[in-house]
């Protein structure tokens, strides 16, 4: 497919401005994504969280309570299956139309989805058509996040100034930590102010009602923002994809080498916060037996943490680039979860509340945070888009949402015992430290608009991105 004319490097259209944006355009544009992911993690993690305590009962009752929860996380994994669809879809739309209407749509996605979760009849109400409805609901979810994450991260590294371009890429992460926050915390005040029958009358579902909110405080400052100058920069030189910037990225070897590294190494990424965010809820208050508000209130906790944390994570792959720190908290994170769930076992909340803190707030708050922009250096800027999008939500099925059935299922193999969960996690950490260790230098990209960068620039920023 030919691409379109479009205006040439001289277009009175295009500014010095533009390229070099003033501090308080940088503002918005960190304030954009990161209140984007926000709010697109809130609304994804309230299904998480209520995966494993309200929706097993109110949409999938059983007489057993294994089964009720495996099912109801199933309905959670479906949400990461849709994800890669929608990575592709909004990928390729943010490669040809650009970053900024994509991240518009996809917020507004998300939102109608979540709220509609929140006035959806239960099973007791109308049968089988209530699982159906939060099936198709869930997926819209996963479709809307799909494409929201890599857009989010390119907003931000595109603009971010060089040296400084691993806080940018950090700032969007955040989101992940607040939204997190937000959704625990929510479930966490509503749980402690309702009676249990309140709460699962109709206490959940305000919610996901509050989410309608957020999106238009969302969509209000996302829609202030111009359009990343990387992609500005493409579209002048008419450099637009000549054909779908999938079949771009399947075309090139060094994109595919990319693509299996990339997938690789978010692998432990995934499992690690499903495990910690997702499956450690349910963990806690079903075989550790502890009330659920303080169980809240630990991730809740941890979120936090993890939260103030991402951007000094950020600020270190400036000095030291993101490949190293990214497998330094790999490698942390296969050795953590060992101590984690002995401390687990201890039955004490406190103990809980600090395995969650070190693991959640410290351990991956580090690594996190170097992930966007070592991901964003994987493609150059025309199949950006969608190359990152394809990188984190395809591995996102086997990294992340099948983490909390894979836990339950290693849990009831052992009787009960960790250890056999453990194991995993610890693999899928040293697999990702590998992966990474195996990206190249000289085959990373520096996402920049400009289009002529000095030795020193470049030089710069791939220093970011990462020497190991």
């Amino acid at each position: 497919m030919s691409t379109a004319p479009v205006p040439s490097q001289t277009s009175p259209a295009h500014t010095p401005e533009q390229d070099h944006p003033a501090p308080h355009r940088l503002r918005t544009v960190v304030l954009a994504s990161l209140l984007g992911t926000t709010v697109e993690w809130y609304d994804f993690f309230l299904y998480s969280t209520a995966a494993g305590l309200v929706f097993d009962k109110l949409f999938f009752p059983t007489s057993n309570g294994t089964i009720g929860t495996m099912l109801s996380f199933a309905t959670f994994a479906v949400g990461f299956v849709a994800r890669p669809v929608g990575g592709l879809l909004f990928g390729h739309i943010g490669d040809r139309i650009g970053r900024k209407h994509t991240l518009a749509f996809t917020m507004g996605l998300m939102g109608v989805s979540t709220a509609l979760i929140g006035l959806l009849p239960t099973y007791q109400q109308v049968g089988v058509l209530a699982p159906a409805l939060l099936l198709v609901l869930r997926v819209a979810q996963g479709v809307a996040l799909g494409g929201e994450w890599a857009g989010a991260v390119l907003l931000a590294v595109e603009y971010g100034p060089a040296g400084r371009k691993g806080r940018f890429g950090s700032y969007p992460q955040v989101g992940l930590a607040l939204g997190l926050a937000l959704g625990t915390g929510v479930f966490a005040l509503l749980s402690e102010a309702l009676s249990d029958e309140a709460f699962l009358a109709y206490g959940w579902r305000i919610a996901f009602l509050v989410s309608l909110v957020l999106v238009v405080v969302g969509l209000t400052v996302r829609l202030k923002i111009d359009e990343t100058p990387a992609f500005r920069a493409v579209r002048r030189l008419q450099e637009l994809p000549r054909s779908a910037p999938l079949v771009e990225l399947v075309r090139a070897p060094q994109a595919r080498r990319h693509v299996l590294l990339g997938m690789l190494a978010r692998w432990g990424e995934g499992a690690a916060f499903n495990t910690w965010a997702v499956f450690a809820i349910t963990y806690a208050t079903g075989t550790l037996e502890l009330d659920r508000t303080p169980v809240l209130l630990a991730v809740t906790a941890a979120a936090l943490v993890m939260g103030v944390l991402i951007p000094v994570s950020g600020a270190v792959v400036d000095r030291r680039g993101a490949r190293r720190v990214y497998i330094i908290g790999m490698a942390a994170f296969s050795v953590s979860v060992f101590p984690a769930f002995w401390l687990f076992g201890t039955g004490g909340t406190w103990a809980f509340t600090a395995a969650l803190v070190v693991t959640l707030g410290v351990v991956h708050a580090w690594f996190y945070g170097a992930q966007g922009t070592l991901f964003a250096a994987l493609f150059a800027t025309p199949v950006r888009y969608t190359g990152m999008s394809f990188v984190y939500q395809v591995s996102g099925i086997f990294a992340s949402g099948i983490t909390p059935l894979i836990m339950t299922a290693l849990l009831a193999l052992g009787s009960g015992s960790p250890w056999w969960a453990c194991g995993y996690l610890a693999l899928t950490g040293l697999v990702s430290a590998w992966a990474t260790a195996r990206l190249r230098d000289g085959d990373l990209h520096v996402p920049t608009g400009r289009t002529h960068l000095t030795e020193a620039g470049v030089n710069a920023a791939h220093d970011t991105i990462g020497h190991t």
